[in-house]
């Protein structure tokens, strides 16, 4: 009479078992190795506080007219001392006044020369600012982007991706009131207009990583 099949004693299935627990392990700890993060679709960004006007800073060029007074209309641009070369006036500091507050401090002084001076002052330029780029980039390192740049313009400004780089594990790092904020994108996202990443613009400071 014939015999029953043989069959492999449990023993020998243990490897297999281990080998497919083995390689969920891998798969939970490759996800949870990105770490904690926002989706940009999903990020609400704070709104700047109802008195947050605009604050001159070194680098930006203003437009500076006086009413009636064409020899004393001109542009001039903060140095990094944060101050401004006026005719009569000589330095003026310009840096951490909103354009307002630099317009009446203009005016007051040169009261001692013209009668009852209307003075405007305008922001034409924005300095540019500063992001930091870093990981599977082309140009690793500070970059300096016009104020209201965004993701994609960096990107490219930085050279672009590294054939090593994941265009779905694009980062930016910035502080909202001292706690670390990590905003994560696609890059087809962002060249295709897609959701919200296309409109993100980056702040002063922030960290623009791409694993």
């Amino acid at each position: 009479m014939p015999s029953a099949p043989r069959q492999s004693p449990p023993s020998s299935r243990l490897p297999l078992r281990a080998l497919a627990c083995a390689a969920l392990l891998l798969v939970a700890s490759g996800c949870s190795g990105l770490g904690k993060y926002t989706w940009v679709d999903e990020y609400q960004e704070k709104p700047p506080p109802p008195d947050a006007s605009y604050r001159i800073a070194a680098g930006d060029l203003l437009n500076i007219r006086v009413w009636n007074q064409e020899a004393l209309t001109t542009q001039a641009r903060v140095r990094d001392d944060g101050r401004i070369s006026l005719l009569f006036l000589d330095d003026v500091e310009a840096a951490g006044h909103s354009p307002a507050m630099l317009s009446q401090q203009i005016s007051t002084r040169l009261k001692d020369y013209i009668n009852h001076p209307v003075v405007t002052v305008a922001l034409e330029q924005a300095r540019p600012i500063k992001v930091t780029m870093v990981g599977e980039i082309t140009n690793v390192g500070p970059l300096e982007i016009e104020t209201g740049a965004s993701l994609l313009q960096a990107l490219a400004g930085a050279g672009g991706f590294t054939e090593y780089a994941h265009k779905d594990r694009v980062f930016v790092m910035r502080q909202e009131d001292g706690v670390p904020v990590r905003i994560r994108f696609r890059y087809e996202d962002l060249i295709r207009a897609e959701g919200k990443a296309p409109t993100f613009r980056l702040h002063p400071g922030d960290v623009v990583v791409v694993e």
